[in-house]
């Protein structure tokens, strides 16, 4: 056995059986151990048996290896410094956003829900609508704390998870009420707003401050694709259902009852929606596990943004207008003088260009070397940035909240929401039957809002941050979770609790969201963006709702199956 290999080994040696006792480096404390503990910053620990010293005293392998598991899982990626008080704890929960503010809808709501909703469904909508807003922030808030006492990758898990947890709730107590439409056009209208309204928002507030951002090319067309596989599947079942009418009415075929068509629907998405949750497990392992380095905005295989040029006028600039060799030599003079910060953009120079060929060749050899200088300026503050960003991953993070406060916020927030959760799907039905607000509308535009609206705030303002990538894995990520994940698991909770919710939607539902998922596609294809495809963005979801609010919406599966 060599040095290094007898170095490795009795680091993991006990002080029993080593005789002596080794240091090993300062580690994080797993999560267990800080619950009782308010001090969370690493100290030395005593090592663990080896796999080797295992096999020697008839231990067998799994434990050791479990046990080395469960504190990679919850040992933190960073070191966490001292666990904050009670007070501070509460007082970051109070500063935690400015929607707080409207915490204040919760118990009016409550009051409106338990006395005047019969007479005002406008005012018991509204009131549960701006109640749930704050919450679903404060559920983010705490979710991002305790990802902080665990490892990176049940951090990411749980992130995931709850990312769309108001969503969920308001879908299961649809569900229990058998609403199955509100179910259905409430989660296509989050993914429909998560990819158009959120992500188009980012792009244009990001293109405000830079000229064009970048993001990992790689990791979005994969969500793309993952996507386009959800689409397909909930196109599939419209298909099917349109191919057996057709065929019935054609006389083609044996007909096929009402009946035996719904109980078929019912069957394969089933199996579908199995499907579809195997696939979003391995696309979490991906994402977390295998290509975690495609989702970091510091991947070197990323498009790197680039700012606007700045844009220097002079006097002399001004005057030797219509003079092509002045305005070539203060070119040069310009940019002799701003070459290690900044230069002229390449606009400038094609507007200073002389008229002679000997002055266009002189102008394009100014326009390369600005372009160069560009370059390195901007390559030099890139480096700048990531090296402080990899001395910050050494330092300590600072949690908010205490674990056992951030755990009762949890708690708290989740039952909270579920009670407002189902007071708002109770006051949905009275609320389309006196306005002109369709069911459809709400649930597709109005019901996303509610659950998006904390991430709409998130995804923004990592953008302007130049965090794009980040803000892509807000979006696009959600709306992978809500494709992939909370649609089948919803479909198999309803397995569970005999209702007969299928992957039957709203043909034009499904062609929408086909649709926007291919545009952006196209948009992202390229690894980079800039505020003219927010803007784009925007305005396909704009159209969206405004067809919408004139459709009055269909329901294939309700025809076929009776949800009692």
């Amino acid at each position: 056995m060599d040095s290094d290999s007898r170095a490795s080994t009795s680091l993991t040696h006990s002080p029993a059986s080593s005789g002596h006792l080794m240091t090993p480096l300062p580690a994080p404390k797993p999560f267990w151990k800080r619950l009782f503990n308010s001090s969370s910053k690493p100290k030395r620990q005593p090592s663990t048996i080896s796999e080797d010293k295992a096999k020697d005293t008839g231990r067998p392998e799994f434990w050791p290896r479990l046990k080395r598991a469960a504190t990679f899982h919850f040992t933190p990626h960073r070191p966490i410094a001292n666990s904050p008080g009670t007070k501070r704890s509460l007082l970051a929960i109070a500063k935690a956003s400015w929607l707080n503010v409207l915490l204040i809808f919760i118990p009016v709501s409550w009051a409106v829900h338990f006395t005047i909703a019969d007479k005002s469904p406008i005012a018991g909508f509204v009131t549960c609508f701006f109640a749930i807003i704050p919450l679903a922030k404060l559920m983010g808030f705490a979710t991002e704390e305790l990802a902080l006492r665990v490892g990176q990758t049940l951090g990411g898990l749980l992130n995931a998870t709850l990312g769309n947890a108001v969503e969920l709730i308001i879908s299961i107590f649809a569900l229990i009420k058998c609403e199955l439409r509100i179910v259905q056009t409430s989660l296509v209208g989050s993914i429909l707003s998560n990819l158009l309204l959120v992500l188009g928002m980012c792009f244009f507030a990001g293109g405000i401050k830079f000229s064009e951002q970048g993001f990992g090319a790689s990791a979005s067309q994969l969500s793309s694709s993952l996507l386009v596989v959800s689409v397909i599947a909930l196109l599939l079942p419209a298909a099917f259902h349109s191919a057996v009418e057709s065929a019935n009415t054609d006389n083609s075929a044996p007909d096929v009852s009402a009946a035996d068509e719904g109980s078929d629907i019912l069957k394969f998405s089933r199996g579908v929606a199995i499907i579809l949750l195997i696939t979003y497990g391995a696309y979490l392992f991906f994402q977390l596990y295998s290509h975690a380095h495609l989702y970091d905005d510091n991947f070197t295989g990323n498009f790197q943004s680039t700012k606007y040029p700045e844009k220097k006028k002079s006097k002399e600039t001004m005057a030797s207008v219509g003079h092509p060799k002045e305005k070539a030599d203060l070119t040069t003079a310009t940019t002799t003088a701003t070459a290690p910060s900044t230069t002229l953009s390449r606009s400038s120079a094609a507007s200073t260009a002389p008229a002679s060929p000997n002055g266009d060749a002189h102008a394009d050899e100014h326009a390369n070397s600005d372009d160069q200088a560009n370059t390195s300026a901007s390559a030099t503050n890139g480096d700048l940035e990531k090296k402080g960003e990899l001395k910050s991953e050494d330092a300590e993070e600072e949690p908010q909240l205490d674990v056992w406060i951030c755990i009762g916020l949890l708690i708290a927030v989740t039952v909270l929401v579920a009670v407002t959760a189902d007071f708002l799907v109770d006051s949905i039905t009275p609320l389309t039957e006196h306005s002109h607000i369709s069911q459809e509308w709400v649930g597709l535009i109005l019901l996303p809002i509610v659950g998006n609206a904390a991430e709409h705030v998130t995804a923004v303002t990592v953008s302007v941050k130049d965090k794009l990538t980040l803000s892509l894995g807000v979006a696009a990520g959600s709306s992978i979770q809500i494709a992939l994940f909370v649609i089948p698991f919803m479909v198999i909770l309803a397995w569970i609790i005999g209702k007969p919710l299928t992957l039957l939607f709203d043909p034009f539902e499904s062609i929408t969201l086909f649709l926007a998922v291919i545009t952006v596609n196209y948009v992202v294809a390229d690894g980079k963006t800039n505020w003219l495809e927010g803007v784009i963005l925007m305005n396909l979801y704009i159209i969206i709702a405004t067809t919408f609010w004139f459709y009055g919406g269909s329901d294939p599966s309700g025809v076929l199956n009776t949800c009692h």
